[in-house]
């Protein structure tokens, strides 16, 4: 048995532990409330543009009335042979599975198309370094020591020929989660669109946290191109959470004071939805095909910008949990390693007592 010295010496490192898990906990928890707030603000903009694009289809002529093909290149449907995959995974560990799963539906993701190429768009340092361990990086890609280092982002960029794989690396994204901006999707969706556009990719899908709540929570692969029906969110691949995570979930949002419930918009969705369905002839400045051709390209930005969110506000509830589990499970060993120092102490005095008395009887 330790003895008394070295015990206490160990409640005091626990106990240590225990308050960085707790003030992490408590961070998580703050950044968890503002990561929805964003959400929830990037969320009118998001629906009136897809309103406004329900209602110029109506009134636009998206396809050709003589051959049937779509008259944009984002609404043109070709068979897959080279595919874009964007995977958003975190920054930092310290998120229980947040990440591992993630990567785990990457992985299984790939399995399922093994017979086209695809080019991986990695958004997160832990997505990035899993994906450098097991496939290279498109030729025209190769980094630089500061790149490696994460210094400066891959920027994506034309296709070269060969491939250096079937599974490529083609863009590196690290440490723009921290604080997502709405430029960095819109570019990216630019960059993304002027490939498709090209034919260089065929298809594109993004892989990441779907965020409702601190329950509703989702692995989803998205796909973003060719768009088949705009406002309808295409889910190609998902894996719920296990009932247990769920329950871990709810203890951990509600000893943070966070909701566990999604906020109801119901009445404002129905109101920004009446534009897209109303009768009413609205006139445009310009002719409904411009437009249509116009805002058809942000509307892939902001479907990317609301997956960086979602996917920041889950990581946050992964690691509010993560950290509450953590404390919790600390407790227990100061718990159990206090009656073991108990155990200890008493041992040795009773052990002192029975020297002395052995003593004293020997006299």
């Amino acid at each position: 048995m330790a003895n008394v010295l070295d015990i206490r010496r160990r409640i005091r490192s626990v106990v240590n532990t225990r308050q960085i898990t707790k003030a992490m906990k408590t961070v998580s928890a703050a950044k968890l409330r503002r990561a929805q707030e964003g959400a929830l603000a990037a969320r009118p903009y998001s629906q009136m543009l897809t309103n406004v694009l329900k209602s110029l289809v109506s009134r636009a002529d998206v396809y050709d009335p003589m051959t049937g093909e779509p008259r944009h290149p984002l609404l043109a449907e070709r068979p897959e042979k080279t595919i874009l995959l964007i995977v958003v995974t975190g920054d930092k560990g310290l998120a229980g599975a947040f990440n591992t799963n993630i990567l785990k539906i990457v992985s299984k993701f790939i399995e399922s198309k093994p017979e086209q190429n695809i080019d991986v768009e990695c958004i997160g340092r832990k997505g990035r370094d899993f994906m450098r361990r097991r496939y290279p990086i498109a030729p025209e890609r190769a980094v630089s020591a500061d790149e490696a280092m994460g210094i400066s982002p891959v920027q994506p960029g034309t296709e070269a020929a060969p491939r250096a794989g079937r599974v490529q690396i083609v863009g590196e994204h690290v440490g723009i989660l921290g604080k997502v901006e709405h430029s960095f999707a819109s570019n990216l969706a630019g960059s993304i669109i002027e490939r498709y556009t090209r034919g260089e990719i065929d298809g594109v899908y993004i892989l990441y946290n779907e965020f409702k709540s601190v329950i509703a929570q989702r692995l989803i692969a998205e796909h973003l191109l060719p768009i088949k029906e705009i406002g309808v969110v295409d889910v190609r691949m998902a894996e719920e959470a296990e009932e247990e995570e769920r329950k871990r979930r709810i203890e951990a949002a509600k000893s943070a004071g966070v909701g566990i419930r999604p906020v109801d918009t119901h009445a404002v969705d129905e109101a920004a939805a009446k534009f897209g369905v109303s009768p009413v002839d609205y006139i445009y400045e310009q002719k409904p095909e411009q437009l249509f051709r116009e805002i058809l390209p942000k509307y892939i930005g902001i479907q990317i910008f609301h997956a960086l969110l979602e996917s920041v506000a889950a990581e946050h509830a992964a690691r509010m949990t993560a950290m509450d589990s953590a404390t919790n499970n600390a407790s227990d060993m100061i718990d159990s390693l206090t009656l073991v120092m108990n155990r200890a102490r008493q041992a040795k005095i009773t052990k002192e007592i029975i020297e002395i008395v052995s003593g004293a009887a020997a006299l």
